[in-house]
């Protein structure tokens, strides 16, 4: 089955890829359909985490984020981003939950470890809206999945490591000091004989 003009697919039947927001996947077959008049191919990709079936033009991956597995080296960069407390997370938490919307719609794995530590982080200082409850499940599960194929470990084994990271990370935040206050401005020396006089 032909995906471009040069009759190449990017994926092969059995090929895990990352639909981003959706979850790990594999592409069970290639398939061709006719679209407007016109024979199509289209990936068959089998999401596990939701137990669901897709059908994904071949030549609409790109404009979807769908991507391969990320390597070891990127899983192993993406860990290390998990002990790094990071900003400060935004006060509304409406504006932080559409940030971090925004982060997993790229489908970078980086990103997704970005949005596991600051709202873990964020949790441990006070506790987190339901909506931003689901949004950490549901990363946490993104980042899990596909750092478990990268590493090559059970997902047992994978969760373990990052919420290792996360409370190695959580506890040099707590433990670290806290940043000095700068001194207020001294008021002007007329200021202080004006509202001496006054007295």
């Amino acid at each position: 089955m032909n995906s471009d003009k040069n009759g190449n697919t990017k994926y092969l039947v059995g090929q895990q890829v990352v639909y981003p927001m959706q979850g790990v996947g594999a592409v069970k077959e290639i398939v061709e359909k006719q679209f407007k008049g016109e024979p199509t191919p289209y990936y068959v990709i089998y999401l596990g985490g939701s137990d669901m079936t897709v059908m994904i033009p071949c030549s609409k991956v790109d404009e979807l984020g769908i991507r391969a597995v990320v390597p070891k080296t990127v899983a192993n960069e993406a860990l290390k981003n998990l002990e790094k407390p990071g900003e400060p997370a935004i006060s509304d938490w409406k504006q932080r939950y559409q940030n971090n919307i925004d982060l997993l719609k790229s489908g970078s794995v980086t990103d997704i470890a970005v949005v596991v530590a600051s709202l873990y982080f964020r949790s441990k200082q006070k506790e987190l809206p339901i909506l931003e409850r689901k949004l950490f499940d549901n990363a946490k599960k993104l980042l899990i999945d596909e750092l478990a194929l990268a590493l090559e470990m059970s997902i047992e084994e994978t969760e373990d490591v990052i919420f290792a990271k996360l409370e190695q990370a959580a506890l040099a935040a707590a433990n670290a000091p806290a940043p000095a206050r700068a001194p207020e401005p001294e008021a002007p020396a007329d200021d202080l004989d004006e509202d001496f006089d006054e007295e």
